[in-house]
């Protein structure tokens, strides 16, 4: 793979949302250039023999059924120990995302 220009550079670092300066600018080239260059020699590899993997640790995902438990209380009894933070039928709460 050839090296990378500074226009390349350039491109990832706008579509990364970052600035540069000459130095570091140098610096990313000849580093990204570097790892291109080993994707590339991986890329070479003979895998032709290995079984494809998804998972290699053997755990396996556990699940269980959901089971719905009667604690005895209605929606409108816990409700009313917030009467002031409820809204049709809900607890409202504070924005997280604004």
């Amino acid at each position: 793979m050839a090296k990378l220009s500074k226009e390349d550079v350039l491109k990832l670092a706008e579509l990364a949302r970052i600035t540069l300066d000459e130095q570091e600018l140098a610096s990313f080239q000849e580093e990204i250039s570097e790892v291109l260059s080993y994707v590339e020699q991986l890329q070479g590899v003979d895998l032709s023999q290995q079984a494809p993997t998804s998972q290699v640790t053997g755990l396996e995902n556990v699940m269980r059924e959901d089971v719905i438990k009667d604690y005895g209380y209605s929606r409108d009894d816990v409700l009313s120990n917030t009467p002031e933070l409820t809204k049709a039928g809900y607890i409202k709460v504070k924005r997280v995302l604004s």
